[in-house]
């Protein structure tokens, strides 16, 4: 499966479909899902997230292009040990944004919801890297590019991929 555009609810719902069709075909073939995206939508974005946390078959994410905010999520919450990168792959890193307008209290209730993802964003990126929340939430104080090399060394990925090796082979297969 490939998602190759920003993140928005038609990508999201082909994608969560395509997870959960697939898992369902067979509940022990791992999953590959390419990611070459900006980023987009928290709430499409989250619920490909819980798919792929929720069906049993390992979802292997290569990161291909840019896989930035969004994608940056996606990428890193691929199965333990079947999260790559191609070489020239960027991923970025940053807090969530989003407008704000309306009413005095209708802002506080926004600003308080953009408050909550950012520490749930926060909080799952440090589940899948390894590093600790303090250290993300600093490094995701403002946009922050990493190479492949560079991704692999923060937690993100497990391997930067080389030549032509076969992502959908028995490689690492539980």
């Amino acid at each position: 499966m490939f998602l190759g555009q920003q993140v928005d609810d038609d990508i999201a719902n082909r994608l969560v479909g395509e997870l959960l069709l697939l898992s369902a075909e067979d509940r022990q073939r791992d999953i590959t899902m390419y990611i070459n995206s900006p980023g987009g939508s928290v709430t499409a974005g989250m619920a490909i997230y819980d798919v792929m946390q929720y069906i049993p078959n390992d979802v292997r994410t290569v990161g291909i292009g840019m896989a930035a905010s969004m994608g940056q999520m996606l990428l890193c919450a691929g199965a333990p040990g079947k999260r790559y990168a191609l070489p020239h792959t960027r991923v970025m890193m940053h807090q969530p944004s989003g407008g704000i307008g309306g009413t005095a209290s209708d802002i506080r209730i926004l600003a308080d919801q953009l408050l909550y993802v950012k520490k749930m964003f926060i909080e799952k990126i440090s589940e899948h890297t390894g590093q600790t929340v303090e250290q993300i939430e600093k490094d995701a104080d403002r946009d922050r590019w990493f190479t492949a090399q560079e991704s692999l060394e923060y937690g993100f990925i497990d391997e930067v991929l080389e030549g032509t090796l076969d992502v959908t082979s028995d490689r690492n297969q539980s």
